[in-house]
This record gives C-alpha cells, sequence and structure tokens, in this order.
C-alpha cells in the first residue's frame, strides 16, 4: 500500500500562539520544524527553522483558509 502524500504550509513568522494552537485542536496536522531559506533584505540565503502544519493536502488547504482568516481578525482588532 502506497503510503499517502503529505504537505507542509509554512507558518508565518509573528502568528499568535493561540491561533496555532487552535489550529492543532482543530485540524488533523501536525506542528513540523521546515528549514528554509530566506531572501529578502539582509538575510539573502540565510536558512532560518521555521515552523509548519503537515496533513494531507485538503486538510492543509482548509488550514490555510483559516489560518487567513484568524490573521485578518487579528489584524482587525488591533
Amino acid at each position: 500500500m502506497a503510503e499517502e502524500e503529505l504537505f507542509d504550509l509554512i507558518v508565518p513568522p509573528g502568528v499568535p500562539r493561540l491561533i496555532l494552537m487552535d489550529i492543532v485542536k482543530q485540524f488533523d496536522v501536525e506542528v513540523v520544524r521546515r528549514p528554509q531559506k530566506l531572501h529578502f533584505a539582509n538575510m539573502d540565503g540565510d536558512a532560518r527553522e521555521l515552523l509548519a502544519f503537515r496533513g494531507k493536502r485538503e486538510v492543509v488547504e482548509s488550514v490555510q483558509d483559516y489560518l487567513y482568516a484568524q490573521l485578518r481578525d487579528y489584524v482587525k482588532e488591533e
């Protein structure tokens, strides 16, 4: 039996912990660390370890929609 492919959604730096914890409780994803090269400002090519949500494609797509909606609401409250 073939193993199902998993997908990662990189979490933008600065996402509040409450949103991260809420996503883990609501969706079938795990939080993983992903080394990622950065390409902006004075960090061009520097590698940073970022967080990502890992799960099945359709779940990760739902997490992305939910995450961006939560971030929009969070910014509006500030």
